[in-house]
Parts: structure tokens; C-alpha cells; sequence
């Protein structure tokens, strides 16, 4: 089983999700994959009550605050997120991290607000390509992923992890399998040291960066890639589809 997630970013507004709903239909070859769509804030109440949305396409939230209330203006709480639909929380996108100075340590208190709350974290990790030319991929990813693995106390508790090299974010750059390989075996050798073998074994760690239906199923089969982070290919339901279906 693969797990499918396809981030709409700042696109598709209410109507626009509806219409994307009505368009992408859970076939036979996707059925034994798990899906999620992570719609922007403003439209992830209407995905979740939209009556063309397969219940099998699991929503979640782009970004949270890490306080549950409060005079934070223009933020969105864990409990906030829950009731409006989402099951997942998408946290440290590279986005959030290099756009708005998000730091680690405010990653991490995002995914303990999403855990107390019941919302399964989806952990964003990656270099940018001047880290990458130096030759620190793995002090940058496995130092973000330490940091996150704080508030995990629980090896039970079930989060994933999203490898998405910032230089591969749209620009049309992909990570070769190998690439992505080589950095999903450093991820899931620091869980099995932090957590045990059973939580690396069963902990999801998926590949984000330009992916598109021209090259999804050889990502996919790469070693240690337990499915794909979509970005701009998500917001089509015929690309989005046809990447789901390169997993089958």
C-alpha cells in the first residue's frame, strides 16, 4: 500500500474542490492506497461535506498554530482543523520553513498540538540545493527530523514523514530514485535507532518534489519510498489520478 497525498497549496477554492470531487473517482487500482488531499483552509470544510468526495479520500490540514485558542489572527488551531474535517496535518513544509521563517522547534510544537488532537502529522523534511552542494543533506534532514521526534514520545504513535528536497519543490527538478532512496534509508535509519525497528518498519516516509505522473511510478518503486507528496500535479484531477494509479 502506498499512501497518495496531493498538497493544493494556495489554490482551489470551495467550488473548485467540489468540482475537483466530482472529477476524481477511487478506482479498483487505487483502492488498496491510501489518499489524502490537503486543501487549503477556506475549502476543506466544503471537501469534507462535499457529496461527490469517495469517504476513502482522507483530508487534511495545510499548517496549524500550536496553541488550541487564543488572539492569533490568520492562524488555525489542531481542534479548529478536526472540526472541520481534516485526519492529518501537514507540518514543516518547506514552504512554511523557508517562506515564513518557520523554525524547528515550532515544527515540533505543531506536531504536539496535532497528536493531542488526534491528527496524524506529516512531517516535512529537506535540503536546499546549496545544503545539498555542500554536501549536508543528512545533518540538515535528520537535524529536522530529531527535533520533530521530541514530541513523538510514543513509539505507537503514528506520524509520516515527507522527504521533499526545497530544490525539487516546483521548479520542475526531481530528486532520481536514487537521490530520494539514499535519503528515505537515512530517515528511516535514525527512527529505528531513536524508536525501534517496528516504528521504522511501519512509519511512512514519502517523496515530495515536482512529482508527476511522468515519473511517479519510478519514485514509487524506489527503495524506502512509501509514497508521494504531490504538489501542483494534485490540483488536476486527471494528473492526480493518473499518479495514483502509477502505484497500483
Amino acid at each position: 500500500m502506498a499512501v497518495i497525498a496531493g498538497n493544493w497549496k494556495m489554490h482551489m477554492a470551495p467550488e473548485e474542490a467540489r468540482a475537483f470531487f466530482c472529477a476524481f473517482q477511487v478506482d479498483p487500482v487505487m483502492a488498496d492506497h491510501e489518499i489524502v488531499i490537503f486543501p487549503p483552509s477556506v475549502s476543506l470544510f466544503t471537501a469534507c461535506e462535499c457529496e461527490y468526495r469517495d469517504p476513502r479520500v482522507q483530508l487534511g490540514i495545510q499548517n496549524l498554530h500550536w496553541e488550541d485558542r487564543g488572539a492569533f489572527t490568520g492562524e488555525i488551531s489542531a481542534s479548529m482543523a478536526v472540526r472541520a474535517g481534516a485526519n492529518y496535518a501537514l507540518l514543516g513544509h518547506s514552504e512554511r520553513r523557508h517562506v515564513f521563517g518557520e523554525t524547528d522547534e515550532q515544527v515540533a510544537l505543531k506536531v504536539a498540538s496535532a497528536l493531542r488532537h488526534d491528527l496524524i502529522p506529516v512531517v516535512c523534511v529537506g535540503e536546499t540545493l546549496e545544503e545539498r552542494e555542500a554536501g549536508r543533506v543528512d545533518e540538515v534532514i535528520l537535524r529536522q527530523l530529531d527535533s520533530a521526534l521530541v514530541s513523538i514520545p510514543d513509539p505507537e504513535t503514528r506520524f509520516l514523514i515527507a522527504y521533499e528536497p526545497v530544490w525539487a519543490i516546483g521548479t520542475g527538478k526531481t530528486a532520481t530514485p536514487l537521490d530520494a532512496a539514499a535519503a528515505h534509508g537515512t530517515l528511516r535509519g535514525r527512527l529505528e535507532r531513536a524508536m525501534g525497528a517496528a516504528t521504522a518498519a511501519r512509519t511512512e516516509i514519502l517523496y515530495g518534489g515536482s512529482v508527476q505522473p511522468s515519473n511517479a511510478a519510478i519514485l514509487l518503486a524506489a527503495c524506502d519510498v512509501d509514497g508521494v507528496l504531490v504538489g501542483g500535479a494534485s490540483i488536476n484531477p486527471e494528473s492526480f489520478t493518473e499518479i495514483a494509479r502509477a502505484s497500483g
